[in-house]
């Protein structure tokens, strides 16, 4: 049965970084176009940042542009996702997911076939 499981999640305070892992099993990410995104109290899921197959390309909402950075170790089948520079609106819980889809689709929460449990990051002032 393919699983992600998220783990790194926590409290920091503004400015300060966490790094978030999601690794696979049962599930070959190599081939999947990977993604972040993250849902806070009252709001609807959103998109944080994207890998594709393979890893060649990245694309990153812009509210995080510049501060978080994913990454992907197809080796270990494990994804990353860096936040650095954090700030209060970061607060969420962070998801992990893959898709079949084709990449201009990475955007798209419906896209993903497959999610992580989710993992809570809390920024505090």
């Amino acid at each position: 049965q393919a699983q992600l499981v998220e783990s790194g999640g926590g409290l920091a305070q503004a400015g300060g970084s966490l790094r978030l892992s999601c690794a696979a099993s049962g599930l070959t990410l190599r081939p999947y176009v990977l993604a972040w995104f993250r849902q806070a109290p009252g709001r609807e899921r959103e998109f944080v940042a994207a890998s594709s197959r393979g890893g060649g390309g990245t694309d990153y909402d812009d509210s995080v542009k510049g501060r978080f950075t994913f990454s992907r170790d197809n080796a270990r089948n494990t994804m990353y996702l860096q936040l650095n520079s954090l700030k209060e609106e970061d607060t969420a819980v962070y998801y992990c997911a893959a898709s079949s889809y084709v990449w201009s689709s990475r955007r798209d929460v419906a896209a993903y076939g497959y999610w992580g449990q989710g993992t809570q990051v809390t920024v505090s002032s």
